[in-house]
């Protein structure tokens, strides 16, 4: 796991193309339920395997609200504090289970500046060892200078 950087990126250090730095967290049945818990998302398919099961899914499986989380953070450990995350778009295409590692990854592709606000578009991936499972989309407002 990465460590969040004490310096804020600015808007004329990103180039498109720019690659963030990946973020991998290992997922654990604890975690998954821990995250249900966290979140109050008690939906049965996070956190009870039988359930799961019924809907045609391997085990528990994480929830989307872990998902907008962990885009957060691994955007948050790359731009800084004093980034601002102004869009987040997901879709969520196969699920993460215990025993899997999560991998969000992305690149920078689109940089405008809107009424004095400078702005950065960012196309994200969160995969797992069998491939992708979450593509999405995130806006970042960074300070000038």
């Amino acid at each position: 796991m990465t460590s969040t950087p004490t310096a804020t990126l600015r808007f004329d250090d990103v180039a498109v193309g720019d690659e963030i730095t990946p973020v991998s967290i290992p997922v654990t049945y604890k975690r998954v339920c821990m995250n249900a818990a966290s979140t109050w998302d008690w939906f049965p398919g996070h956190h009870d395997p039988e359930y799961a099961r019924s809907q045609g899914q391997r085990t528990i499986y994480l929830s989307t609200l872990f998902f907008h989380g962990f885009i957060d953070r691994g955007l948050g450990d790359w731009a800084g504090p004093d980034a601002l995350l102004r869009r987040r778009k997901i879709s969520m295409i196969k699920s993460i289970y215990p025993g899997q590692t999560a991998t969000l990854t992305g690149r920078v592709i689109g940089k405008r500046e809107v009424n004095g606000t400078s702005l950065i578009d960012l196309e994200l991936m969160v995969s797992s060892e069998e491939g992708p499972c979450v593509p999405s989309e995130a806006t970042l407002q960074l300070p000038t200078g």
